[in-house]
């Protein structure tokens, strides 16, 4: 999203003034952005947000590209596992850009192609990924329909497009409280959100088949960092706390199987920036 105001700071800068507060490591590891950036990256191809996201994909790897990669951590765990890997992103940053995926893909000795390019216009002529991969990136798009057009555009007939932890709204009336609770708008002005409903129609009106709709609790991939267990400890405690169900709601809710209580949280979930993963196919 363009910048609200020239005050504002970059991206970089945000994360940097993040990084350099020390009550908030907690956030910058969560984020990934603690250094070395090596570290980081092998963190995140351990964790189980990563671990659930390669149970949708083939284990034979192939041809990937990873939209808005950031500093490359994802990138970095799709070569890790054998994919052949094009990374993407805008922002030349050595940071939280294509400077560093190129650093950590010399660090890590994992061959990361690079493109600096905005994911509105990939300058990619022909198709044929078998994977196109988007993690926190739609969100951000200034037109939501072209980037998932060129989303479905550079996958291969039968490919995979997933996109990954994306801000959903119920409404306009939400993206304000959205943007004033979040940790870094303030500073750099670039974050949005969309309803459920824009994401899904823009998807399938790019003419991918939605094969998964992964809900905010139905998910590690949009719990994490949190673990299962830390997510049902935190919705007992709000039972307890609900008046009208009293402190035996959350002892009872206990009773039900794990799985089941947090697709039952998923559906009544309506916080301003919940966070939803899709995954699609590119029809054959």
């Amino acid at each position: 999203m363009p910048k609200a105001d020239k005050s504002l700071q970059s991206w970089e800068d945000a994360v940097r003034w993040l990084i350099d507060q020390p009550d908030r490591q907690d956030l910058v590891e969560a984020c990934y952005f603690d250094q070395p950036l090596t570290r980081a990256a092998e963190r995140f191809h351990k964790g189980k947000e990563w671990q659930a996201v390669s149970r949708f994909l083939p284990s034979k790897g192939g041809r990937a590209l990873e939209l808005g990669a950031g500093n490359g951590i994802l990138s970095y765990a799709l070569a890790c596992d054998g994919w052949a890997v094009t990374a993407v992103e805008p922002d030349p940053s050595n940071l939280v850009g294509a400077g560093a995926i190129r650093k950590l893909a010399i660090d890590s000795k994992q061959p990361i192609e690079v493109i600096e390019a905005f994911g509105e216009s990939i300058p990619l002529e022909k198709a044929g990924f078998d994977l196109a991969i988007a993690r926190q990136v739609l969100h951000h798009a200034d037109d939501l329909e072209g980037l998932c057009s060129e989303l479905a555009r550079i996958v291969r007939p039968g490919g995979l497009v997933i996109t990954l932890r994306d801000h959903v709204i119920s409404g306009p009336d939400q993206l304000q409280p959205f943007l004033d609770g979040h940790p870094l708008h303030h500073l750099y002005g670039g974050e949005n959100a969309y309803t459920l409903g824009q994401y899904k129609k823009a998807l399938t009106g790019a003419g991918l088949e939605i094969i998964h709709e992964l809900a905010p609790l139905k998910s590690v991939i949009n719990y994490a960092p949190l673990s299962k267990d830390e997510l049902l400890d935190g919705l007992s405690g709000r039972l307890k706390n609900m008046p009208v169900l009293g402190p035996g709601a959350a002892g009872v809710a206990r009773l039900v199987p794990a799985d089941i209580m947090l697709s039952l949280a998923s559906m009544i979930d309506r916080r301003p920036g919940r966070l939803y993963s899709f995954i699609c196919r590119k029809p054959a």
